[in-house]
Parts: structure tokens; C-alpha cells; sequence
């Protein structure tokens, strides 16, 4: 599990809004959609949710299961990848098949393939981006 330290600064509905400091973690974190950073600096916001019912001004352990982080990690940026390199060798059989040039016909089918993979990776994160296992929780108060 990835943690990381921070002071409550707001409380909404069950969830909390977490002042922390930017890491270098925090570069390849696959969860940055949920952070917000403050003006560029080294501070951000973080909305977590609030499991134990900290107060404004707590400082709180939040953290992230590596599970879910290393699943969304996976389907950002291996996925799509793979699904480029399907499309192309297919192109590159389907232009041998139709008579057709090997290699505009592997650049082609692979960057469709490629586009409906960002598509579907879209729809898919906004999806996960809704279910709790893939937000960070309020773990401890210090």
C-alpha cells in the first residue's frame, strides 16, 4: 500500500479533502487524475475517502491499495500498446490477403485499433474512477 501524509483541510459527504506534499512518487502515480495541485507548487489536494471520520485540521495517513493502482496502471498504458501491435500484424495479414500494401495497410489497422483502444481505456477509467477501491482512503489520525 502507497502512503502518504497530509492535514484535512475540508470534509464533504463521507469523503475528505487532504492538504499534502508533492513527492517524486508522485511524477508516475496513475492516480494524479484525483490530486489537484495548488498553483504548480509542492502542495496538492487530494480527495480521499474519510473511513476514520477525521476532523479539519487532522493529520491524517491516507493511502492507496496497490492492487487496484497496478490494474489502472496496467490498462493506461500496456493495453493500449498490445492492442496496436494486434491491429498492425492483422493489417499487415489483411493487406496480403486483399492484394493490398502490407505495411499502409499495418499502419492503418494498427492506429485504428490503437484509437479504439484510448477510446475504450477513456470510458473504462471514468468508470473505475467512480468505484471506491480505486480512491485513496484516510487510513490512520496521527
Amino acid at each position: 500500500m502507497a502512503t502518504e501524509e497530509g492535514i484535512v483541510i475540508q470534509i464533504n459527504a463521507g469523503n475528505a479533502l487532504v492538504k499534502t506534499t508533492k513527492t517524486s512518487a508522485c511524477k508516475g502515480c496513475a492516480a494524479q487524475s484525483s490530486c489537484n495541485a495548488m498553483g504548480g507548487g509542492k502542495e496538492m489536494q487530494v480527495e480521499a475517502i474519510n473511513t476514520m471520520g477525521a476532523k479539519i485540521g487532522q493529520n491524517v495517513v491516507i493511502g492507496f491499495e496497490t492492487g487496484p493502482l497496478l490494474k489502472a496502471t496496467f490498462m493506461l498504458y500496456m493495453l493500449p500498446i498490445i492492442v496496436l501491435l494486434i491491429g498492425a500484424f492483422t493489417g499487415q495479414k489483411l493487406g496480403l490477403i486483399y492484394n493490398l500494401d502490407p505495411s499502409v495497410c499495418s499502419a492503418f489497422v494498427g492506429f485504428l485499433f490503437f484509437s479504439i483502444a484510448i477510446l475504450f481505456v477513456r470510458i473504462k477509467g471514468n468508470k473505475m474512477a467512480k468505484k471506491d477501491e480505486y480512491k485513496p482512503r484516510i487510513i490512520r489520525i496521527i
